[in-house]
C-alpha cells in the first residue's frame, strides 16, 4: 500500500510539473524555476495534495545523486586546464570573498562560527543549471562574458565536493572533540583520493574492453555499475551517495567515452533533478513569505548586491574588461541548486539556526526566478554604466599610433578559433590585419602569436573606427553571438559602405537577418562542411575542380537555401551531368626531380610518345597558352592536358618520370 501511495504522489508531482514547466517555456523561464513553482503548490504549504513529503525526500536523494553524477561528467577538467587563470583567480577570490564576507558578517551578528562558515559557503555557489541554460539558449556559451561565467561556475562546482565534506567539521566546532572531527575529515579526502586515483585507472581500462563489444546496452550497464558502485562505496564508509556519484561522473569524464556516458545519463537526470527541485518546492513555508517579507527582502537584495560585488571584482581581477565583469556580476548574483544541495546536507547536522532554513530556501528560489531577468539585462546596465568608448585600449603587441596608418586592410572581430586561423592565414599571405578582441586572455593569445590586436567591443563604432574601420577592405566577424553580429555588421556598414563584410556564424536562423542589413557574405560552420563534403563527393567522380568551385558556389551564392530546405526553384546543380569530362581532361603538377624539368615541348614529343594533347601551363597563376620553342618546363608548373584515358595515363606517367 505504501507503494501505491508513493506511485500516486508521484504522478501528481509529474503531472503539476508538465503544465508548469510548458508555460514555464513559454515565459522563456528554465524549466528549474518551474519545478520549484511545482513543488510549492503540491506540497503541504500550499494546496496539500501531498502532505508526507517523507518518500518524495528519498526520491530527491536520488534525484541529487543523478544530479551530481551528470555534473561530473559535465565539468571538463580540460576546461579548467585551458581557462586556468578565469577559473583558478577569478573563481577563488569570488568564492573566498563570499565566503568570507557572509562569515564574518554571521559572526557579527552573533552566530557561532561553524554556522557562520556554513552560511558563508552556501551563499558563494551560483546556479549552473540556470545560468548555463540561458546562455545557452542567448548563443552566448562563446563570448568573453560566457567564458567568464563558465569560469567562476567551474570552480564553484569543483568547491562542492570539499564544501560536503568540510561539513561535518563545521558542525563540530565548538564540540568536546575536535581531534575527532579533523581526523574524519582527513579520512574522507584519503578515501576520496584513493577513489580519483584507483578509479582513473580501473575506469578507463575496463570501458577500453567493454567497447570493443560495440553494444550500447552494455557500455550503459557499465557505467551505471560505475556510478552506483562509488556511490556504495562512499555511503559505506559515512559519506553521502551523492558525493560518490560526482566522482564517478568526473572519473568517466576524463575518459574518451565521457560524451557518450552523459547522453544515457540526461534522460534520466532530467527526470530525477525535476524531482529533486519539487521536492524543495514542497519545502518551502509560503507563511514565512507573509510574515517576515521586510527581513526576507532586506537578506535577498543585501546578498544580491553583494555578489554582484564580488564576482564583478573578481571577474575583473582576471584581466576581463568593465563590462563583461559586470556581467558576470548581473548573471552570477543568485543562490545555486548547490547551495540548496549543502543546505540539505548541513540541515541534519545542525548548522543551521531555527527558522533560518525556510529563510534561506525564501531567498534561493527567488533569487533562481530573478536570473533569467538579470542576464537579460545585464549587458543593457553594463553599457548604460561602462560606455564603450572607454574602454578601447590596444595591446602590447600593436604600436599605438599603427591602426590610424592601416588601410586596404581586414579587421577580424573575434580571436576565437575562427579568427585566430584566419588572422595566421593573412599573416602569412602577407595580408595586413588586426584582431579586435573583448577577452582579455584571447588578447593576450594574440600578442603571444604576433598578431596586431586591439582590445574592445568590436560591435562599437568608436572601437571599429580606432582599428581603421572606414579604410580597411575586408571586415570579418567570428564572435558566435547572434545579437552581437547584427550589430556589429550594421555598425561597420554604416562606417564603410564599400567594405566586404563577412560573418562567421554557428546559427543557420541568422543568415536573412545578417544578410538584410549589410552583409556580403555569411559563413555556416555546418552549411560549409557540408559543402565541402559534397566537393569531395564530387572530386570522387573525377569531376574538374572548376566545376565542383562553380557547384559550391552556386549552393553559396542563394544562401545555402538548398541546405536549408529554401532553395529558388530554378536553382539546378548541373555538374553531374558533366561525368564523362573527366575522360577528357586532366592536370598534372611538375614535381622536383622529375626528368621533364628543362625540357621543352618540342624535345619531350608528348603527343607523339602518349597521343595527350598540351592545352596550357599554369606556372605562378599565370596560363602559358603559346607553344614558345624556348619555353622550358620547370618545378611547380602545372600541365593541363587533354586526351582520352589511356594517353592521359600515359602523359602522367611520363611528367612523373624521375631522373635517373
Amino acid at each position: 500500500m505504501t507503494e501505491f501511495k508513493l506511485l500516486i504522489d508521484l504522478m501528481l508531482l509529474v503531472g503539476m510539473a508538465i503544465p508548469i514547466v510548458a508555460l514555464a517555456h513559454r515565459a522563456s523561464i528554465p524549466p528549474l524555476v518551474g519545478f520549484l513553482v511545482a513543488g510549492i503548490l503540491v506540497g503541504p504549504n500550499g494546496f496539500g495534495l501531498i502532505g508526507n513529503t517523507h518518500e518524495v525526500e528519498i526520491l530527491s536523494e536520488l534525484g541529487v545523486a543523478l544530479l551530481l553524477f551528470a555534473v561530473g561528467l559535465e565539468l571538463s577538467l580540460s576546461h579548467v586546464r585551458q581557462w586556468a587563470r578565469s577559473v583558478f583567480i577569478g573563481g577563488s577570490l569570488q568564492v573566498g570573498l563570499t565566503l568570507l564576507c557572509v562569515a564574518g558578517l554571521a559572526i557579527a551578528l552573533g552566530i557561532p562560527t561553524g554556522q557562520a562558515v556554513f552560511y558563508g559557503a552556501i551563499a558563494a555557489m551560483s546556479s549552473t543549471a540556470i545560468v548555463t541554460k540561458n546562455y545557452a539558449d542567448r548563443a552566448e556559451l562563446d563570448t568573453a562574458r560566457g567564458r567568464a561565467v563558465i569560469s567562476v561556475l567551474l570552480f564553484q562546482d569543483l568547491c562542492v565536493l570539499p564544501l560536503i565534506l568540510l561539513l561535518p567539521v563545521l558542525a563540530g566546532l565548538g564540540g568536546a572533540d575536535m581531534g575527532a572531527v579533523s581526523m574524519e575529515f582527513l579520512r574522507g579526502l584519503l578515501i576520496m583520493t584513493a577513489l580519483v586515483i584507483g578509479g582513473r585507472f580501473v575506469v578507463r581500462r575496463t570501458l577500453d574492453r567493454i567497447v570493443v563489444f560495440r553494444d550500447r546496452d552494455l557500455f550503459t550497464l557499465c557505467v551505471a555499475f560505475f556510478g552506483i558502485g562509488t556511490a556504495v562505496v562512499t555511503a559505506s564508509v559515512g559519506f553521502s551517495i551523492a558525493i560518490g556519484a560526482f566522482i564517478a561522473g568526473l572519473l568517466i569524464s576524463e575518459s574518451e567515452y565521457g560524451h557518450q556516458a552523459l547522453s544515457d545519463v540526461l534522460p534520466f537526470r532530467a527526470v530525477f533533478s525535476g524531482i529533486f527541485f519539487i521536492s524543495i518546492g514542497m519545502l518551502l513555508d509560503l507563511s514565512v513569505l507573509m510574515t517576515q517579507p521586510g527581513l526576507l527582502l532586506s537578506i535577498l537584495f543585501g546578498l544580491v548586491a553583494l555578489k554582484l560585488l564580488l564576482v564583478t571584482v573578481s571577474v575583473r581581477a582576471t584581466g576581463a574588461s568593465s563590462s563583461t565583469a559586470l556581467i558576470s556580476g548581473l548573471s552570477l548574483a543568485q543562490i545555486g541548486e548547490f547551495s540548496i544541495l549543502l543546505a540539505a546536507v548541513g540541515l541534519p547536522l545542525g548548522l543551521f539556526r531555527e527558522g533560518d532554513y525556510q529563510l534561506f530556501l525564501s531567498v534561493a528560489v527567488i533569487s533562481m526566478m530573478a536570473t533569467p531577468f538579470m542576464i537579460r539585462a545585464a549587458r543593457p546596465i553594463a553599457e548604460r554604466i561602462v560606455p564603450s568608448g572607454k574602454r578601447v585600449r590596444l595591446s602590447g603587441a600593436v604600436d599605438p599610433d599603427a591602426p590610424a596608418g592601416l588601410s586596404d586592410h581586414t579587421v577580424i572581430v573575434g580571436y576565437g578559433v575562427g579568427g585566430r586561423y584566419l588572422a595566421r592565414v593573412l599573416d602569412a599571405a602577407g595580408i595586413p590585419c588586426i584582431v579586435v578582441e573583448y577577452d582579455a586572455e584571447l588578447v593576450r593569445r594574440a600578442r603571444k602569436d604576433g598578431i596586431p590586436v586591439a582590445f574592445g567591443d568590436g560591435t562599437r563604432p568608436a572601437v571599429l573606427e580606432h582599428v581603421g574601420a572606414r579604410r580597411a577592405r575586408v571586415i570579418v566577424f567570428t564572435i558566435s553571438s547572434p545579437a552581437d553580429e547584427s550589430r556589429g555588421v550594421v555598425v561597420a556598414r554604416d562606417l564603410n559602405p564599400a567594405a566586404e563584410i563577412v560573418v562567421r556564424t554557428r546559427y543557420t536562423d541568422s543568415i536573412d537577418e545578417l544578410m538584410s542589413v549589410g552583409a556580403n557574405e555569411v559563413v555556416v560552420d555546418e552549411f560549409e562542411a557540408s559543402i565541402e563534403l559534397f566537393a569531395r563527393a564530387l572530386e570522387s567522380y573525377r569531376i574538374p575542380i572548376n566545376r565542383i568551385w562553380q557547384e559550391a558556389e552556386s549552393v553559396r551564392m542563394e544562401h545555402y537555401g538548398l541546405l536549408r530546405g529554401t532553395a529558388q526553384p530554378d536553382l539546378r546543380l548541373d555538374a553531374l551531368k558533366h561525368l564523362g569530362i573527366h575522360d577528357a581532361l586532366e592536370l598534372v603538377e611538375i614535381a622536383d626531380g622529375t626528368r621533364t624539368i628543362g625540357m621543352t615541348v618540342q624535345s619531350l614529343q608528348l603527343q607523339r610518345q602518349t597521343g595527350a594533347v598540351q592545352l596550357a601551363v599554369v606556372r605562378d597563376g599565370h596560363p602559358h597558352y603559346r607553344r614558345d620553342p624556348d619555353f622550358r618546363y620547370e618545378s611547380g608548373d602545372t600541365v593541363v592536358l587533354v586526351g582520352d584515358r589511356e594517353s592521359l595515363d600515359r602523359a602522367i606517367e611520363l611528367f612523373r618520370e624521375e631522373t635517373s
